[in-house]
């Protein structure tokens, strides 16, 4: 039997996530970070991306969408502090595409009166929506 640690993912909303898992794949600003039960101590902001879950007993991946946040590592606990975390199975596609198509909308055009660094952060957060979709059809196929 593997060894194991307890995983919680949190956000501002809801508890979103917690159970014992063998591996845990995080965005952290730095790249993708893996952890494993026994892992260092560790804290790292995390990006908008897929956070992966391995839960205990090798079940189904768990996918969760992140936009930011931090998480926190210990040899047998892993925290996870997001802005906003959305299961993966409740992510809206057309959504992301159409929040995408606006901001590259407001991007592109140069002669509005609109807040760039706001634009190019939803911008973000679509993308990374639309990567962590394309990640849960991958593994559902």
């Amino acid at each position: 039997m593997a060894t194991t640690m307890h995983v919680d993912v949190v956000s501002s909303e809801e508890a979103i996530y917690s159970g014992d898992a063998e591996f845990v794949v995080a965005p952290a600003h730095e790249g993708e970070i893996g952890v494993y039960a026994r892992h260092a101590p560790m804290i790292a902001l995390i990006k908008a991306g897929t956070l992966r879950i391995t839960p205990a007993g090798k079940g189904e991946e768990v996918l969760l969408f992140v936009s930011g946040g931090m998480i926190e590592v210990q040899p047998h606990h892993v925290t996870v502090l997001a802005d906003t975390a959305i299961r993966g199975a409740d992510l809206d596609e057309a959504k992301a595409l159409e929040a995408k198509q606006r901001a590259e909308e407001a991007l592109a055009n140069r002669n509005a009166d609109i807040d760039y660094a706001k634009a190019e952060s939803e911008l973000a957060f679509a993308v990374a929506q639309l990567a962590a979709i394309q990640k849960l059809r991958k593994k559902n196929h």
